[in-house]
């Protein structure tokens, strides 16, 4: 029964990458390069000021320390898939893994911005072709009854380093110096390439597809490939510097949109008519792979955007250090490790789509109850407001997966692994820079609604005065100061209160988003027993 359904899904042992060695060995191997690579790309954010303050920059200067690097892993993501076909799986995970590891030395050694911008770019493109690969290896790997709680264990690194990466990024600023941020992911590199020698094995199938795709003789999209950089990489800047410049305000980003739509525009045509196009986009004719890959973006948009404006949240609004609110993000980044396993052995026993509906919901009520947070909540409220979202997580990767290779050719997992990340990637993309966004404009909106009502001409302003005035003198404040710190402890509070009910306001617009996209999950085809793939990160 297993081998009907084995063959059913298109898996064979032969396109193993663990040999005659436990399969389990390998999830533990390619998680150390997940792990380091995950954690990097949030792990600068919280060290820019001192970056910025070592190498004589501005901080919006050294904000491309952060742009950089994601601009590179965008551009990547698309053609990974090609690349570990064209040169050999297990060869261009390696040659990742070291491009990754040395860039992070000259990233810890770079005595300008210049050099460390370029550094950070060779590590978005050493780092970017990960993901796709080790899917691809754990899909060939594990046969579909067991694959689900694989990539279940896979995906515990995946979700567990992002949340982990302000704080330790932090605590090593802190106690060392920035530059030890990159510097600690030599060890984790090196050890990942001798484990990778060692352990992973390219499998006779895998190799004979390179040596058939080299016979046919290599091809590579040129014009494919620049139009996804161009798209990707100007989307990338856009959405990475708009809130900075203004947005539509400011010709830079009116230039990068302008390019980044008309790269879009030439670049679908252009792959649909290639014999050999840099990115599959044919795949997305599959009803299952189009609607999932939509799921993707809209997790990517949740994840990375709640993880992002939640720890603003608590250090704008509640006035959270970055430690505290770490450990209210790291509750949640518990309960998602203690629900992974479930997702992972529900996978495959009960309809991807019923899993899939029921993780929206529980999302959605999730930011439901964020919208009932006020200035007033505890760490506990916070804390729980953030776990009933993570609870959820597990059963959005894994299912939303399942469903999105039903009849697809295994030889094009690579290239599907690659589209399903950059929706991933894209989403969290659009995610941060439309919360930035609605809140610094819905702030403003309430800030202007509350001033209003700050006049001589209300009773209530002026008892609030009155009282904050004796106040302020009963500490001995001068007589002319009082008032002067009176009116500015309301104007504090207003601005508070404004910008508590931005997020707020965010808040319902994604339990909005979150509600109205359930009923995608009716549209998806059930794969048949057995027929299961997942894919995470």
């Amino acid at each position: 029964m297993a081998d009907a359904a084995a063959a059913n899904s298109g898996w064979t042992p032969a396109r193993s990458v663990a040999g005659e060695r436990n399969p389990w060995t390998i999830v533990g191997v390619i998680s150390i390069a997940t792990f380091m690579v995950v954690l990097d790309s949030s792990v600068a954010n919280v060290s820019l000021p001192h970056i910025a303050g070592s190498l004589s920059a501005s901080l919006d200067e050294a904000s491309w320390v952060i742009t950089s690097f994601l601009v590179a892993n965008a551009v990547i993501i698309p053609i990974s898939g090609w690349l570990a076909d064209v040169m050999g799986r297990k060869r261009y995970y390696m040659m990742s893994v070291a491009l990754f590891t040395i860039a992070s030395f000259l990233c810890g050694m770079a005595p300008n911005l210049g050099f460390l911008i370029v550094a950070r770019v060779l590590q978005g493109i050493g780092g970017g072709g990960l993901a796709p690969v080790e899917q691809s290896m754990i899909a060939d790997t594990f046969p579909p009854e067991k694959r689900g709680l694989a990539m279940a264990a896979y995906g515990v690194v995946v979700i567990v380093a992002p949340v982990a990466g302000p704080t330790i990024g932090g605590y090593i600023t802190d106690t060392v110096s920035w530059n030890w941020i990159f510097f600690i992911n030599i060890p984790f590199g090196i050890t990942s390439l001798l484990l990778v020698s060692a352990f992973v094995v390219e499998s006779a199938a895998v190799r004979e597809h390179t040596h058939e795709l080299h016979a046919r003789g290599i091809r590579f999209d040129y014009i494919g490939f620049a139009l996804i950089a161009l798209f990707l990489g100007c989307l990338e800047v856009m959405l990475d510097r708009g809130e900075r410049l203004d947005w539509f305000s400011s010709p830079t980003i009116i230039g990068f949109a302008v390019v980044s739509g008309l790269a879009l525009v030439a670049f679908i045509p252009w792959e649909l008519n290639q014999e050999n196009p840099a990115v599959a986009l044919r795949l997305l004719s599959r009803r299952n792979f189009a609607i999932t890959c939509v799921f993707m973006l809209l997790v990517g948009t949740i994840i990375f955007g709640t993880t992002l404006f939640i720890p603003q949240f608590l250090q704008q609004v509640l006035g959270y250090t970055s430690t505290l609110a770490g450990e209210a993000l790291s509750v949640g980044g518990l309960a998602t490790i203690v629900m992974m396993p479930l997702a992972g052995v529900l996978t495959g026993r009960v309809d991807a789509r019923i899993l899939v509906g029921v993780a929206f919901l529980i999302q959605g009520f999730a930011l439901w109850n964020m919208t009932t947070l006020n200035t007033e909540i505890t760490f506990t409220n916070a804390a729980f407001a953030r776990m009933w979202q993570s609870i959820g997580i597990p059963f959005l990767f894994i299912p939303i997966s399942t469903v999105a290779y039903v009849g697809l050719n295994p030889q094009s997992y690579n290239q599907a692994s690659a589209l399903m990340n950059v929706t991933r990637n894209l989403g969290g993309d659009l995610g941060i820079g439309i919360v930035q966004t609605i809140i610094s404009q819905r702030a403003q909106f309430h800030q202007a609604r509350y001033v209003e009502t700050l006049n001589p001409l209300n009773p209530n302003y002026n008892q609030a005065v009155h009282s904050l005035s004796q106040a302020y003198a009963a500490q001995g404040l001068p007589p002319g100061q009082t008032e002067t710190m009176a009116t500015a402890q309301i104007l504090h509070q207003v601005q508070q209160q404004a910008l508590m009910l931005s997020y707020v306001d965010i808040f319902h617009i994604m339990m909005i988003i979150i509600f109205c996209s359930v009923p995608l999950a009716l549209l998806l085809k059930a794969p048949k027993r057995g027929q299961v793939h997942v894919d995470v990160g």
